[in-house]
């Protein structure tokens, strides 16, 4: 074991490919600019909606299978077609609507040459990912994203290493590029991605809250048994004190019950106990808004906000503990 040359190894294969990716940003042109033009306007033809059809072979296809996930996830309906499988019916798959963007690092692969064949047979826009200029891939496309031709970081100049990275950055490139061009804001964004971290973090208060019958509602008139037979059955640690058209009036918590502990206590009308200007967040706001607010508040400690929309109508009620549940934190 020679720890020291290993990392000799890794460090030249690390600098080879960022001197590729530095030499590819140094070299995008407006050809970058027509992908993106022609796979964004794909979607918005008066016959339908189209989409990308991602495909490459052997290490360019699972290349491909990342981009087509990446661009799907953001935005841009994508999708990996095998060329081989195309040759036997999967061709079916494409449209006219479409877009097929190929990789292909020499652009010679013969299992290619179908799909190339179909793209051109019904006028389907062809845009070439590849290392070769002058390949055939090349010459058939429409649009050619050519990266720079410098030797792969294998020491035999075989295996596809910094070829691969451009392909996987120049996806990502694409992807990015398309996502600012629509605009896609945090809760699109989500639309793609309801599970998983990122998806948690942007669960909207409206998704977390506490409504309906399961809010411990108590009548502005009530006395404060009243209030505690809610707080008891709704097990929530709050009370809403509401008038007779539901609106809100102010908020009985433990704490409001600690601070007023007297004999007469139960006999005493809820008005009389409530906090009358409870912190409030509208249910549009992330739920990552709301744990920010209730663990930052200077000088207290916040379990529950109350939420409420534009027109300061009670909506429900959203807790630390239901942000804590959903891994907010």
């Amino acid at each position: 074991m020679d720890a020291k040359k290993d990392i000799e190894h890794a460090v030249r294969v690390l600098r080879a490919e960022a001197d590729a990716l530095n030499l590819m940003a140094d070299s995008v042109g407006d050809s970058f600019a027509q992908a993106v033009d022609a796979i964004h306007k794909m979607k918005r033809t008066e016959q339908g909606s189209g989409r990308l059809i991602v495909a490459g072979i052997g290490k360019s296809g699972h290349v491909a299978r990342k981009i087509a996930a990446t661009l799907a996830s953001t935005g841009t309906p994508s999708y990996y077609v095998h060329p081989g499988e195309a040759s036997h019916g999967d061709m079916g798959m494409i449209t006219g609507r479409d877009v097929v963007l190929m990789l292909s690092n020499s652009g010679e692969n013969a299992e290619l040459s179908d799909l190339i064949h179909y793209t051109r047979r019904f006028d389907i826009t062809l845009i070439a990912l590849t290392g070769n200029p002058d390949s055939t891939l090349a010459k058939y496309a429409d649009i050619k994203l050519v990266y720079p031709k410098v030797p792969e970081a294998c020491p035999n100049g075989l295996a596809p290493t910094t070829s691969t990275t451009m392909m996987i950055a120049m996806g990502d490139a694409l992807a990015v590029a398309l996502l600012e061009r629509m605009g896609l804001t945090p809760e699109q964004y989500k639309v793609f991605h309801p599970g998983g971290k990122l998806g948690q973090r942007l669960m909207k208060v409206s998704e977390l809250m506490v409504k309906g019958a399961d809010l411990p509602l108590v009548p502005q008139d009530s006395l404060m048994d009243a209030a505690l037979i809610a707080l008891t059955e709704k097990n929530l640690g709050i009370a809403l004190v509401v008038d007779k058209n539901g609106a809100l009036l102010g908020i009985i918590t433990d704490g409001d019950l600690k601070r007023h502990m007297a004999p007469d206590l139960l006999s005493k009308r809820v008005v009389s106990i409530m906090t009358s200007n409870p912190k409030t967040i509208r249910p549009d706001a992330l739920g990552v808004e709301a744990l920010d607010i209730m663990t930052k508040e200077a000088g207290r400690y916040i379990t529950t906000l109350v939420v409420m929309d534009e027109a300061g109508a009670l909506q429900g009620i959203i807790r630390l503990q239901d942000c804590l549940k959903a891994g907010l934190a």
